[in-house]
């Protein structure tokens, strides 16, 4: 036999308040573990990296070179190129 129980509304709130906290403090001690995120590079410093004029990057961009778009500029991580130029060289 199933027991139904009614419970007032602040009832309610007080049990997931403390269903909350309790989430909230057992967590509190683990912290995510952080990579230090690579730093973007611009398409001056890139192209400077390659030896390369930033003519020839925008060629390279435009055959599939990664990059990103940020707020209407455009910025490479080091690592995605240089994945990228070791990928089409064994093609």
């Amino acid at each position: 036999m199933t027991n139904i129980i009614i419970l007032q509304e602040e009832d309610i709130k007080r049990i997931l308040k403390e269903s909350i906290r309790e989430e909230l403090q057992g967590s509190a001690g683990v912290q995510p573990k952080m990579t230090p995120e690579e730093p973007l590079l611009s398409r001056q410093q890139i192209a400077a990296e390659l030896g390369i004029s930033l003519v020839t990057l925008t060629d390279w961009m435009k055959k599939g070179l990664p990059y990103l778009r940020l707020n209407g500029r455009v910025y490479f991580k080091r690592s995605e190129v240089i994945a990228s130029m070791n990928h089409n060289r064994l093609k």
